[in-house]
């Protein structure tokens, strides 16, 4: 990048509106390693906070809720959690 594209600003703009609560639950997914138990998952994740439609939740609330004790992958645990807290609009910080 040469001096002149770095005082232009990013090429991409980034939004001002309200702050949201929590990580998204990909994140949080990713730094966990595959396959994994349920206890393994909130040992290393539990107290983390995610979003969800209902606004953020401590993962631990979802994990009891869920009756899979093994995720074979990443993607099983995604599809698993997200039946649990639904899919839709965020809520935002007030």
């Amino acid at each position: 990048m040469s001096d002149d594209e770095a005082e232009e600003g990013p090429a991409v703009e980034l939004g001002t509106g309200q702050a949201v609560s929590g990580a998204p639950l990909a994140r949080v997914a990713s730094r966990l390693t595959w396959p994994a138990t349920k206890g393994a998952i909130e040992a290393q994740e539990g107290d983390s906070i995610i979003r969800t439609p209902d606004g953020p939740t401590e993962l631990h609330e979802i994990l009891t809720e869920l009756e899979t004790t093994y995720f074979d992958r990443r993607q099983t645990f995604i599809t698993e959690v997200k039946e649990v807290i639904g899919s839709g609009p965020v809520l935002t910080d007030e």
